[in-house]
Parts: C-alpha cells; structure tokens; sequence
C-alpha cells in the first residue's frame, strides 16, 4: 500500500514537471494560474494518500485486538470426548496450557474396547495411551475472532494395547509420532466444541468433544 502510494505521488511529480516545460509558450498570468492548479492539486493527493496510510493502519490495529487466540499465554483449558479410528470409540481427557500467545502444550489419556473376529472366535481388546502434544493456533496470524479457534500441531504418545494370550491378530504395544488440524468454537467465553482430524498413529482417526476454559 505504501509503496503504491509512492509510486503515485512520483506519478504525479513527473506529470508537473512535464506540464511546466511547456510554460514557455503561456502568457505570465496564465502560468501562474497553471502553476498554482497543479500545486493545489499535488497537495491534496499527498493529503489523500496519508488519510488512506492512517485510515489502513487504523483498521489492521483493531482488527488485530480481535484476532486472538481464546487461549492465551499463562491460561489452560479442559478436553474431552470420543473418536473415531480402525479400532473402536476411544474415550479422551487432556489438558492444553497456553505457553505463547499462539502456541500450546498440553497431556492427553484415552482409553478404547473393541472386539475381533479370526475363525470364528471373538477377541477383546483394550488401548489406553498417554500423549502429549503441541499446537499453533493460527487466529492472530489469519485475523480469525476469538470465538474460533484453527490450530495444527504434533504430538507423540505411547500406547498400551492388551488381549487374551491366544489372540491371533497383533497387539504390541508401540510409542506413535502423529500429527493433528482441527478447529474450536466458543459457545461463550469458555465453553467451546472442537472437532479435530489426526493421522500416524494409534489415535488416527479424529475426535470431537469438549472445551472448558479454567
């Protein structure tokens, strides 16, 4: 915007000068009159200009104070609900701590049962995990209200998985790298629903639940 705005005002000082070189041929009274136009007209372009320079300013500094994350630095918030994966309806409960003003830390546990068939026979099976994970919440970078909440991270949890001695199928348990995109909205100042998508390890899937800001 700025340098627009220079390269208008440099525009419009050639077209002056320009105009001035032909005065040769124009009377005194005429040239001053000319002169004292172009002036007058310069002037209020330069006017313009700074009105729109302060007018933009003005606009991305109150958009800004709006534009944050609903969790900020020093706050945590509460996590919990299902999901949905290859292997049963896991339960979840976690907590997020807002370390930066677009970055978050947080812990997570869940918990699944689910039952295979192989010949005939039915196996039970249960997964708890522990996880931890990380977030960037993209509200102040992309001027998003503070009553969304779009974030993206990674988290790495390990994973216990358990079944009867003569389960045929495989069941080690394992430590996963994943990684997560989901999204937050905020039916008042700390109740919100999230809905989150998550790939690259035993929680892959996705999960919607509960958000309450203590």
């Amino acid at each position: 915007m700025f340098s627009l705005s220079l390269w208008v005002l440099c525009r419009q000082y050639v077209n002056i000068t320009t105009k001035i070189k032909n005065l040769a041929t124009i009377s005194s009274i005429n040239r001053t009159i000319f002169v004292g136009t172009y002036i007058n007209r310069f002037s209020k372009t330069i006017k313009m200009k700074k009105l729109s320079f302060i007018i933009l300013v003005s606009f991305i500094t109150f958009s800004a104070g709006f534009a944050q994350s609903p969790l900020g630095k020093g706050s945590k918030q509460l996590n919990a609900g299902i999901g949905f994966s290859g292997w049963g309806v896991p339960l979840y409960v976690g907590m997020d701590f807002g370390v930066h003003q677009d970055i978050t830390l947080g812990f997570e546990g869940s918990f699944r049962s689910y039952n295979q068939n192989f010949t005939g026979t039915r196996y039970n099976s249960n997964i708890i995990g522990f996880s931890g994970n990380g977030n960037y919440h993209f509200n102040r970078v992309l001027n998003i209200p503070s009553d969304w909440d779009f974030y993206a991270g990674l988290n790495l949890g390990f994973y216990i998985w358990s079944s009867p001695n003569d389960y045929p199928g495989h069941n080690a348990s394992t430590l996963g790298l994943g990684g997560q995109i989901g999204g937050r909205y905020f039916v008042s100042d700390r109740f919100g629903l999230n809905l989150e998508f998550g790939g690259g390890n035993a929680f892959s899937g996705g999960k919607f639940g509960i958000t309450l800001i203590l």
